[in-house]
């Protein structure tokens, strides 16, 4: 497979994936990754994915951050990723993507891509978050993700007041949480807000963010599976595979190729001097 770069998103939580040097690169660099996920000075994306073959249905991929950061698990970029790694890799479906994680099983139909992911790491807790939010619940899908019932309609929320405290809340530890606000609509399904650390901003959906949203509404209501709309207004599924909330799960959503990107020579050499 020849080095390439491209542009992928997985509803709409958007990636830069490298395949050959490329995945080198992006798995090896993070001054790169901050270049190139730079919205105004590069590509821009939420993260990258460093995408490798490791034999027949099995691929390998490292995550980062747009602030260069490694991370050990992203649901959408893993989707993404299974994806990519069936359409331009040759590999079959159902395949494995080893993640830093875990392996986790994907399936590739067409647009839509499930992933089977393992139980939480640990089981949930109600931390004491300063910000006098007491039924926070903190779940580790691969990070950890705090998840909180809005007091009020989604749309009415200025997410960053809200977030940024709890986001780097000390009790959360010196990594802190990605922050997930959710409200239940009457039609039973779940709009999600998410704030993601690393991105430091709101991401228009957070993959695994869903998984722990969902894994505390089944809980809370007896469920086996639950739809949920983040703010990209897709709709994805998650399905408890056991008892919720400390089980395994099912993620399904849509993930797409947007582009191949092919960097100006001008850019290029910006990023090899480290100048913009």
């Amino acid at each position: 497979m020849n080095d390439r770069l491209l542009k992928v998103e997985g509803a709409g939580n958007d990636f830069l994936l490298g395949i050959g040097r490329w995945a080198d690169r992006l798995g090896s660099e993070p001054a790169l990754v901050r270049r190139l996920c730079d919205r105004r000075h590069g590509i821009g994306a939420d993260g990258t994915l460093a995408l490798t073959a490791a034999g027949p249905g099995r691929v390998c991929l490292r995550y980062r951050n747009a602030d260069g950061g490694e991370a050990r698990f992203c649901a959408n970029g893993t989707r993404c990723a299974a994806r990519a790694a069936v359409e331009l890799l040759g590999c079959p479906s159902p395949l494995t993507v080893a993640t830093g994680w875990g392996d986790i099983p994907a399936r590739v139909t067409g647009a839509v891509v499930s992933l089977e992911l393992p139980p939480p790491d640990s089981p949930p807790r109600r931390p004491a978050v300063a910000a006098g939010t007491t039924e926070a619940e903190l779940i580790e899908v691969g990070v950890p993700h705090l998840v909180i019932e809005a007091s009020r309609p989604l749309g009415s929320l200025e997410l960053a007041a809200v977030a940024v405290p709890l986001r780097s809340d000390p009790v959360l530890g010196p990594e802190g949480a990605n922050v997930n606000l959710y409200e239940v609509l009457p039609d039973g399904t779940v709009a999600v807000r998410s704030w993601e650390r690393g991105v430091e901003g709101e991401t228009a959906c957070c993959g695994s963010g869903l998984v722990a949203v969902a894994l505390a509404v089944m809980a809370g209501r007896g469920l086996r599976e639950l739809r949920l709309r983040p703010a990209s207004g897709d709709l994805l599924t998650v399905e408890a595979l056991a008892e919720p909330p400390r089980c395994a799960t099912r993620l399904s959503g849509p993930a797409r190729v947007v582009a191949e990107v092919h960097p100006a020579a001008e850019f290029l050499a910006g990023l090899e001097s480290g100048s913009r």
